[in-house]
């Protein structure tokens, strides 16, 4: 059975606060409970939380003690210096390199087909369901390199509240994907539109994008060991920033021929990137309760 491997390390810079812990449920839940339950509807049988080592104490407390009597759980922390052989963060460095590093940081707790979300975000029922699904047909091949990925519509992942940066993809006939392009500075305008910032260009609403809910088979965690040894050793990006994100590490692996599935999906996302959205994502999970999608309590 598929393992649900959850991003809880980032530092919530642009939210203001440790917004993985952060109670947005009716009954106190935070936004990663609602996930857990999903997932484990869908049939994955194990969580495997990446955290940092100063969260570990509250994480457990507030998460990890509540989940583990339902689910078994593991941990990996995600530091600076959790980093490939041979490579030495510079001094000042604190926060640790992005997404594929939050990955490989898990490589010595997982030996299965497995989901990659973030923390902070709502993924929708369905789209575990599809995923659980497409997983459980990779038992078996676990030294192949496999990837499935679930698109999500743009225009129901911006924020009224501030940019945000999106995977934008581009998927062929067959639901593979073609290509992966991280777009900084994606906003919403007062008109409804939907711009590139940063490239000065208006963006399909409809267009597909990754929210960072992947699948993978334990055959990817060498890829992402070389890659990210390739980001770190490369001189563009300020030293003491820069992050190394899945979208791009994918997109570079199709092009080495990687094949990876678009799974489509009926799920809403929705999420709290700045400390704003938090009022609009606590109503729609009481509206979720209220419509019997979850039970008075999780």
């Amino acid at each position: 059975m598929p393992t649900l491997l959850i991003m809880a390390a980032g530092l919530g810079s642009r939210y203001g606060g440790n917004k993985q812990v952060d109670t947005l449920g009716p009954h106190g839940e935070i936004l990663m409970e609602y996930s857990i339950y999903d997932a484990c509807q869908a049939g994955f049988d194990r969580v495997v939380f990446v955290i940092r080592q100063s969260m570990k104490d509250t994480f457990h407390e507030k998460v990890g003690e509540k989940i583990s009597r339902r689910v078994p759980v593991a941990y990996a922390c995600q530091e600076a210096d959790t980093l490939p052989a041979g490579f030495v963060p510079p001094e000042g460095r604190v926060k640790p390199y992005g997404t594929v590093h939050a990955v490989l940081c898990a490589r010595h707790v997982i030996h299965e087909p497995f989901a990659v979300i973030n923390a902070d975000d709502y993924y929708g029922r369905e789209a575990f369901r599809t995923m659980a699904d497409h997983l459980r047909a990779w038992q078996g091949r676990e030294e192949e390199r496999l990837a499935a990925m679930v698109g999500y519509e743009l225009r129901n992942t911006v924020s009224p509240h501030g940019s945000v940066t999106r995977g934008v993809c581009q998927v062929d006939g067959r639901h593979h994907l073609k290509a992966v392009h991280e777009t900084m500075e994606i906003t919403l305008r007062p008109d409804g539109t939907i711009w590139d910032q940063a490239g000065d260009a208006p963006l399909a609403p409809d267009a597909l994008v990754s929210m960072n809910f992947w699948g993978f088979t334990p055959a990817i965690f060498p890829a992402c060991e070389r890659l990210l040894g390739d980001f770190l050793r490369g001189k563009a990006g300020d030293p003491l920033k820069k992050e190394y994100p899945l979208p791009v590490m994918v997109d570079t692996l199709m092009q080495e021929g990687l094949s990876v599935s678009v799974l489509p999906t009926c799920s809403t996302w929705f999420g709290v990137t700045y400390r704003e959205d938090r009022s609009g994502v606590a109503e729609a999970l009481q509206k979720l309760h209220e419509n019997g999608t979850y039970p008075e309590r999780l």
